[in-house]
């Protein structure tokens, strides 16, 4: 195994993207839907970008990478055409302990960025372990067509029940049974065709104490 597979939490923290096309904007969109306070450092960014920096959801310096910039970041992208840059950037991550990525440059990177499928808290991450990004874009849109939001669905009522279960007088066992039945019952499926009535017949049974939809503050489609 190349690559070692970890979800990495970056919100509040600094990230640093260098460069500034339509790559660079796809890592910045990425890092600020994962929380993470991003600069971008590049001598021209793309519009989307450029209204990003005008509405301060980044940091944006207009101008070259300098040695020193990747200082502090918790993780950096190297999203240029520069092939120099990307190497001094490599020695300089490596010297400052910061993980990079270098975009189409697997053998600089202490990272590389999977294609990703998300529904809600559901993510789906795959790799080719850099040997074929387009490869992995294909695989995500299969799974896409496997995981509907009714995924995301389920998701949300299991951590509600979580919390709900958490608070009563149950044994840890007792609350993974409950959990572990709604996982292996028909839930996705009653929630991907809209049977919400069903939905609340299985968890009243499987779950008593009056739990439906409605209780758990979901809205009932159908």
């Amino acid at each position: 195994m190349k690559y070692y597979p970890i979800f990495l939490r970056v919100a509040g923290r600094p990230c640093l993207v260098v460069g500034g096309g339509t790559v660079a904007e796809h890592k910045v969109d990425a890092l600020l839907r994962a929380g993470a306070r991003v600069t971008v450092i590049s001598p021209e960014l793309t519009s989307k970008l450029a209204s990003r920096a005008a509405d301060g959801s980044i940091t944006y310096h207009r101008r070259r990478y300098v040695a020193g910039d990747l200082h502090g970041a918790a993780l950096a992208y190297a999203a240029t055409d520069d092939a120099a840059l990307h190497r001094q950037m490599a020695d300089d991550a490596a010297a400052a302990g910061v993980l990079l990525n270098v975009v189409d440059h697997p053998g600089l990177c202490d990272f590389i960025a999977p294609a990703v499928m998300q529904r809600g808290d559901l993510l789906i991450a795959t790799s080719t372990s850099g040997a074929s990004p387009a490869m992995a874009k294909r695989i995500r849109r299969n799974l896409e067509q496997t995981f509907g939001p009714e995924y995301a669905d389920a998701l949300q009522i299991l951590a509600c029940l979580r919390r709900r279960l958490a608070e009563r007088a149950l044994s840890f066992a007792e609350r993974q049974r409950i959990l572990g039945a709604l996982v292996d019952s028909s839930l996705v499926e009653y929630l991907r065709d809209g049977r919400t009535d069903e939905v609340d017949r299985l968890l009243a049974a499987t779950v008593g104490d009056g739990v439906s939809l409605a209780s758990l503050g979901m809205e009932r489609t159908a």
